[in-house]
């Protein structure tokens, strides 16, 4: 097996936001980064495709143990056996993709979160890791920017869940913090129900506040040494907040249609940051 090209075809079947981000980076660092991104989906796929919580636990404890033969050099697995070899180029470290793999599997014991304190601690692990792994391999000089990539993580996230209220709903997942449900007047039932109301629209749009306040928060803390490098993270953060506009212009409905943008727009928005970062090295 081509591990290489196995691991391409795995990002560009997911035909995610991630493809479009990283595209346009030196071979070297893409093939990087869809190695880690492939082992995050791996990640994802053993609780999503489990037939029971007792099933995934074992995947998932299974799944670390390859994670640690990769830092030893003999993992089994091909995505684990790809990621080793990029370890070797990029030390990303072990308590990153740790972090991501105990994010995967509080959706095993925990479906709902009290207030947003719980609720960051799951979107830290779950996405600003995976940040911080991209960095990694970016390459960056002022340490500063990993808390960029933090904040990052967690304001793509927050938009991720705005997205995906209704689907979320669908697997018994809320992870719209209780106490604020609760200030809006907004209650389970009503979420069930499919309730597209003021309450719901005046809860949505507290949320939206807090996604914008972390993307206005990182981009004041990348360091102007890293903007460079960091481009293809600037095309993420575009490409979400444009979702995330989205969404607002539909008022919050995520019920009726399906909040997404397409693959032209994404495109567009890649290109463009992809021109600038040339612009800015030549």
């Amino acid at each position: 097996m081509n591990l290489k090209r196995h691991v391409a075809k795995i990002v560009r079947g997911a035909r995610t936001n991630f493809f479009f981000a990283f595209v346009f980076l030196p071979r070297k660092k893409r093939e990087a980064i869809f190695s880690a991104y492939a082992f995050s989906r791996h990640t994802d796929d053993i609780v999503d495709d489990a037939a029971s919580p007792e099933e995934a636990r074992c995947h998932l404890d299974a799944w670390r143990e390859q994670l640690h033969a990769c830092y030893k050099g003999n993992a089994t697995h091909p995505i684990a056996q790809n990621l080793q070899a990029v370890l070797r180029d990029f030390p990303i470290p072990k308590a990153h993709f740790l972090a991501l793999i105990e994010g995967v599997e509080m959706d095993l014991t925990k479906n709902r979160y009290g207030t947003f304190d719980e609720l960051r601690e799951y979107c830290y692990r779950v996405a600003s890791v995976v940040g911080l792994i991209c960095i990694e391999i970016f390459g960056y000089r002022n340490p500063q920017t990993r808390e960029y990539a933090i904040n990052l993580g967690l304001a793509l996230q927050l938009t991720n869940i705005l997205r995906d209220v209704h689907t979320d709903w669908q697997q018994n997942r809320i992870y719209l913090p209780q106490e604020e449900m609760a200030r809006f007047g907004y209650t389970e039932k009503a979420l069930a129900r499919g309730d597209y109301n003021a309450a719901f629209i005046d809860l949505m749009r507290f949320q939206a506040q807090r996604a914008w306040d972390y993307y206005q928060t990182a981009e004041k803390l990348l360091p102007a040494e890293d903007r460079t490098a960091m481009f293809s993270a600037q095309i993420m953060g575009k490409i979400y907040a444009q979702l995330l506009v989205k969404i607002q212009r539909a008022n919050y409905d995520v019920f009726g249609t399906s909040v997404r943008l397409n693959n032209l727009h994404k495109l567009g928005i890649a290109l463009r940051y992809w021109l600038g970062s040339r612009l800015a090295w030549g």
